[in-house]
């Protein structure tokens, strides 16, 4: 299979085409990307991720034609290493992470990657969003060690970013399988209220605000806030939320804002963001399931990567993006997930439809890594 290329159209999951062909090995060729648009072809923020992906890789080929309408991918060995790439400041530093998330287990030296631009933003996960929920899930995997880390070193909002994030990430020969079937009850919330370039003050209205909602459920919620000043708090002001609800089973749920970029519409009340990222919490518990909805995609893809036994991971409502990566995967890998429907009963408590998904994993083994 390795010979033949897959072929997509249009510019959407862009990066999942991009990735699982960097892991299968698979050319990939995505043609009319936005040709019918006033300014077609690639943006630049799309430039950049491939940018990215070039540097991390040894010998990945990459065609794009004149109008940058047609892109053509030939992917090399994933190397890892020492890796500095500055973001485009159009998507926030979180859309190039989620990529390397997924590749950097399987490179051939450990990655230790100086990202920056734009840490937070309302359209991507925040840094401290997959700090929170993304690396425990990996842990889960068999990802861990000490040298799983992700910092944020300075902070930068939108629009004009200035942030820098460090992420490291040990290599692993084989990924663990995994029986997440039970996420237990909430026993903690935990957050972080971040504020720069405005007064600090502000973190603490966010967490009052909160606490306001969050209280009614639980006692154990502790918000810490983190103001950054000077050189850390990069370019434009900004304030924000990130609150973690951790179940008993140690599954993590997360949900997050933040403030309106300075100039893009209405500002917005340091109270109302605090109290609609506590209903955000709430909506995503009741979704429930071991891993919350931005990080589905990632467990289905360390499961489908996993060695040849039975991993199963109960979920909330699938997002469309997740259903997308699906189908990727079978495009991909040739894997197909059972998914089964469980309703809740009326009398349990236990939030929305859940779904649970079981797969056996490729047996994929890291060929990238050196042997000592």
């Amino acid at each position: 299979m390795a010979g033949q290329g897959l072929a997509y159209d249009g510019c959407n999951f862009f990066r999942q085409r991009l990735v699982l062909s960097t892991l299968s090995g698979k050319r990939v060729k995505i043609s009319n990307i936005r040709s019918k648009d006033d300014n077609p072809g690639l943006r630049d923020f799309e430039a950049s991720f491939i940018r990215l992906l070039d540097k991390v890789t040894n010998g990945s080929k990459i065609e794009i034609n004149q109008t940058g309408t047609m892109l053509f991918y030939m992917p090399g060995l994933l190397h890892g290493g020492s890796v500095e790439h500055d973001c485009n400041m159009q998507r926030s530093v979180g859309y190039y992470l989620e990529a390397l998330l997924m590749l950097a287990p399987f490179m051939k030296t450990p990655l230790k990657a100086t990202l920056r631009g734009v840490t937070n933003d309302h359209a991507d996960p925040t840094i401290d969003m997959l700090k929170a929920t993304a690396l425990p899930l990996m842990k889960k995997f068999g990802i861990d060690g000490e040298s799983l880390d992700l910092k944020v070193v300075k902070r930068g909002m939108a629009p004009g970013g200035g942030g820098e994030v460090f992420f490291s990430c040990p290599v692993r020969r084989t990924i663990r399988p995994v029986q997440l079937t039970d996420p237990g009850k909430i026993k903690r919330i935990r957050g972080v209220a971040y504020s720069v370039r405005v007064s600090p003050q502000m973190a603490n209205r966010i967490v009052d605000s909160t606490r306001s909602v969050l209280n009614q459920f639980i006692p154990d919620i502790y918000i810490y806030t983190d103001h950054m000043k000077g050189a850390h708090s990069g370019k434009s002001p900004g304030f924000g939320l990130t609150l973690v609800a951790e179940t008993l089973n140690g599954t993590f749920l997360s949900a997050e804002m933040s403030s309106t970029p300075q100039g893009k519409g209405d500002p917005m009340l340091p109270e109302d963001l605090g109290r609609n990222c506590a209903k955000l919490l709430l909506e995503e518990v009741h979704r429930g399931g071991c891993v919350d909805s931005s990080n589905q995609s990632l467990t289905l893809l360390l499961m489908t990567l996993g060695q040849q036994d039975v991993s199963k991971v109960l979920l909330g409502p699938l997002s469309p993006y997740t259903i997308e990566f699906l189908r990727h995967i079978k495009d991909f890998f040739q894997i197909m997930f059972k998914i089964e429907v469980q309703k809740p009963l009326e009398d349990e408590r236990k939030g929305g439809d859940k779904v649970l998904m079981t797969c056996v994993g490729v047996g994929y083994s890291n060929i990238n890594k050196t042997l000592k």
